[in-house]
């Protein structure tokens, strides 16, 4: 999921000497708040050893101390908190028709966002256009900027090519957003980081085993294991809108017949309608989900479908994987809000017996359209927070 240059990598002695400055970075991004006593605890440190790595990571801008609530009598003591002011990642999240864009600290909370529609889908002139975005970024942060994280609506193979089929602008080499500044470039399936976002302090938070499916220009999805998506030997796994779960009679633009895309996304929902194909499938579909909201019945009709059919292949990756909860994103939390009776048929009678007894919970994202930033974020932070990272950085 991540491309580094080699020649930024610092040796084993080195990496060993920040190992544990890099659990306490760890622990402070899992639960902001935490004493020195707490941490030295936690990670089994000695007093003086944890007084010295906070020491070191606020020297460094990455950690403050703030005056904890007083419990009573005693000595007042102080808690570890990310430090806005710090260092940063720049996250970027490329879509069909656009983009977003922020600058995402220790916290993990997207700020400075920006977004835009591609003014050309071309690679170069796509990556040219992002990497300025980087660059005012990069600029913009008080702090220093460590790395970039960025996630493609795309398939992702050999961690850095993008096979977009039918959008227009694949291959697309992700390492060229944000090489102009010189920094450490991150990337990731789209899918895959809000489904890391969500499983990190969102719907499934805490889950061991989570399944993440969305809806956008096709549907995309990751299965997640102790907070990791799962991905395959090339980096190409949760293509699951490519599972033949649609008309085996139809193509689909990735080269394949019969892709469950082919049943819920825009595209489908104007073909349903009778109507040309959509330059901007997502668009598209928004617009027929507002259509069928106001009534239009022939919309209705073809968003109810559409979440029929979500519901029924949803239910096919439960049977196969087991999940304790299912979380929707994008178009899917919409689609099954639009009819909701009809994907719940749906996904019951696609389940296995042992699994209605007790069906994993179908939730929504928490986290909604910053997903993807949260986890291109979140990669970028593990790579510069690693043992390894700080003492590139060192």
């Amino acid at each position: 999921m991540a491309s580094v240059s080699a020649d930024s990598r610092p040796g084993r002695a080195e990496t060993d000497r920040w190992r544990a400055s890099a659990e306490v970075l760890a622990e402070i991004r899992r639960e902001p708040g935490l004493t020195r006593v707490e941490l030295a605890r936690r990670l089994r440190l000695a007093g003086g050893s944890a007084t010295e790595i906070t020491a070191r990571l606020r020297e460094l801008g990455w950690v403050t101390e703030e005056r904890a609530p007083c419990g009573g009598r005693g000595r007042p003591t102080t808690r570890l908190v990310p430090n806005r002011a710090g260092p940063a990642v720049v996250a970027v999240d490329v879509r069909f028709e656009g983009w977003r864009a922020g600058l995402v600290g220790l916290d993990g909370e997207p700020v400075a966002v920006r977004s835009g529609r591609h003014a050309r889908r071309e690679p170069d002139a796509v990556a040219a256009e992002l990497d300025g975005i980087v660059g005012t970024l990069v600029a913009e942060h008080p702090g220093p900027v460590a790395a970039v994280g960025i996630g493609v609506a795309a398939t992702l193979l050999d961690e850095h090519l993008a096979q977009a089929a039918g959008q227009g602008w694949s291959p697309l080499d992700v390492r060229r957003i944000g090489a102009g500044q010189g920094l450490p470039v991150l990337a990731g399936n789209d899918a895959n980081l809000a489904g890391v976002a969500e499983v990190r302090d969102g719907a499934a938070a805490g889950a061991g085993t989570a399944l993440y499916l969305t809806v956008e220009v096709g549907i995309g999805g990751a299965l997640l294991l102790r907070g990791r998506p799962q991905s395959g030997s090339r980096g190409a796994a949760g293509e699951f809108g490519h599972l033949p779960f649609g008309d085996p009679g139809r193509d689909c633009p990735c080269g394949a017949r019969g892709c469950w895309n082919s049943e819920v996304d825009g595209r489908a929902l104007a073909r349903m309608l009778g109507e040309p194909e959509p330059d901007d499938p997502h668009g598209s579909a928004v617009a027929v989900l507002d259509r069928a909201a106001a009534g239009e019945e022939p919309a209705a009709r073809a968003v109810a479908h559409a979440a029929a059919r979500l519901a029924g292949g949803t239910a096919g990756l439960v049977n196969a994987h087991d999940p304790e909860i299912v979380v929707l994103g994008g178009l899917g939390t919409a689609l099954r809000g639009a009819a909701p009776d009809r994907f719940a048929q749906a996904y019951r009678a696609g389940l296995m017996t042992f699994h209605r007894e007790d069906p994993p919970p179908v939730v929504d994202a928490a986290h909604g359209a910053d997903g993807v930033l949260r986890g291109a974020g979140a990669i970028a932070l593990d790579h510069v927070t690693s043992a390894a990272g700080l003492a590139a950085r060192a």
